[in-house]
Formats: C-alpha cells, structure tokens, sequence
C-alpha cells in the first residue's frame, strides 16, 4: 500500500507499507533517501495491520467503503490508512485490532453473503 498525501504548507508526506521482515531494511533506506532529498524525517511502525475486503461485487454495490469503516468504528479501532480499487478495499491498523476486526468485518459482511475480510 502506498499513500501520498500533499499538506497545505507544501509538504508532502508518503506513506507505505512493507513486509515485517524488511521494514528495518526499508527504514534505513527510506531514512538514507530522505537525507539526500532534505525530507524532515522518516519513521516506522511495527505494529500495524492491513486488513482488506475484497469482491468482484463491490463495483457494483454501493456503500462497502461505508459499512467498512461503520463497522471499525462501532469497534473502537481507528483507521491511520486507506486504500481502494474496484474490487478492494484494505485499511492500515494497530496490529493488537487485527483479530477484532477480522471478526467484525466477518460478521457484518459474511454473515450477509459478502466478501470475507483478510488480515494480509
């Protein structure tokens, strides 16, 4: 997942995901490259998850996006990144979530005959 995001200052911040086993070796590069183009920072987190709805159906049915997020947040688990196509929808989280919203995603999408939710 990979997520730009330009600020009202001019700024722009990047953000993006990587498997766990390479996340020290793409922070030391991240943070390598943003010394050679004067980025302010560049940082890290271990604890997170990406969990996606996926189903060829979701092109056509509005109101996924919506029930996704409803969904978490009736949980109490906040949504720090998003990203969609035609057929998916994958949300970054705090990884002690992942289980929880597995299984509420499960409840308000399978139990309805919808696409089954995946922590990936």
């Amino acid at each position: 997942m990979i997520v730009q995001n330009a600020s009202q200052d001019g700024s722009t911040d990047i953000t993006f995901t990587v498997p766990r086993t390479d996340h020290k070796r793409a922070l030391e590069m991240a943070a390598r490259v943003g010394r050679e183009i004067g980025a302010q920072s560049a940082e890290g987190d271990e604890k997170i998850a990406k969990v996606s709805i996926v189903g060829l159906g979701m092109k056509d049915h509005a109101g996924v996006a919506s029930k996704m997020f409803r969904t978490l947040a009736d949980e109490g688990i906040n949504i720090q990144m998003i990203s969609t196509s035609e057929i998916k929808i994958s949300v970054v989280i705090e990884e002690k979530y992942t289980e929880l919203a597995v299984r509420a995603l499960h409840t308000a999408f399978v139990e309805n005959g919808a696409a089954e939710p995946k922590a990936e």
